[in-house]
């Protein structure tokens, strides 16, 4: 197996404000005992400047939520790839499901924005995941890696790329799958990045799982094989929280 460095990288949606700032000094006073794992805050847009001045030099990298696949361009209330990149920004998340669902964007469509990531010399954070309908007809590993393959930009092979699997059924619900679930899908997507990269490449990708992650179930998912971090949604804006999971993946 490839020695992948563990990344929790937190996404924190439309949420946070300017007293968001005394939970990220949290997380900055306590990262430096957490070495072993990457960590990285995705806030809104909005807050991209000021929680980048506070994360500036430290060890805690910034990412973005989401971009257009154009540099610049008439699209207004967009965010391009350049422009989280000049923020700071190490990461973007692309093909998140609340995109895929509540904005109709294909796999194509999140394929040229993972590709935009990497034009902006960041990687992609790019999020596949099924629905209870899909997971209850048992077309699970056909949906996850057919998005794989749909979702992954050719300029993969330029740039490493971070998965995140996030079984739609379990955001925000407080249901996760079981670890024998996670580690069947991991390993289907590890298999089928084998087949779309060779396995050099393929073995040294992050695949983080995401879905309801919390301090409590943290430890139990973090040591599933083939998951190399994890993908926070609401446990990320609160810094004893954010660091517990960080601290599951040591």
């Amino acid at each position: 197996m490839a020695d992948r460095k563990k990344l929790v990288a937190g996404n924190w949606k439309m949420n946070g404000g300017k007293g968001s700032l005394d939970e990220v000094r949290a997380m900055l006073a306590e990262a430096p005992k957490l070495a072993p794992v990457e960590l990285a805050i995705c806030p809104p847009a909005i807050l991209a400047h000021a929680v980048g001045e506070v994360l500036a030099g430290g060890p805690i990298a910034l990412g973005g939520q989401d971009c257009h696949d154009k540099p610049s361009g008439a699209f207004t209330g967009s965010v391009s790839a350049e422009m989280w990149g000049e923020s700071g920004a190490k990461y973007c998340i692309v093909g998140h499901s609340e995109r895929r669902a509540g904005h109709g964007e294909t796999d194509q469509v999140v394929a040229a924005k993972a590709a935009a990531v990497i034009r902006a010399h960041m990687a992609p954070i790019i999020c596949l995941g099924e629905s209870l309908e899909q997971r209850d007809a048992g077309e699970t590993i056909n949906v996850v890696v057919g998005q794989l393959a749909g979702s992954l930009p050719a300029a993969a092979r330029e740039m490493p790329v971070v998965i995140a699997y996030e079984p739609i059924w379990a955001i925000g619900t407080g249901r996760t799958p079981t670890t024998a679930q996670v580690a069947e899908v991991h390993a289907a997507l590890r298999a089928g990045l084998r087949s779309l990269l060779g396995a050099g490449q393929a073995d040294a990708i992050r695949l983080l799982y995401g879905g309801s992650v919390k301090p409590d179930n943290a430890a139990e998912l973090m040591h599933v094989p083939d998951v190399d971090g994890a993908l926070v949604g609401g446990a990320s804006l609160k810094a004893v929280d954010f660091l517990a999971i960080a601290r599951a993946c040591v």
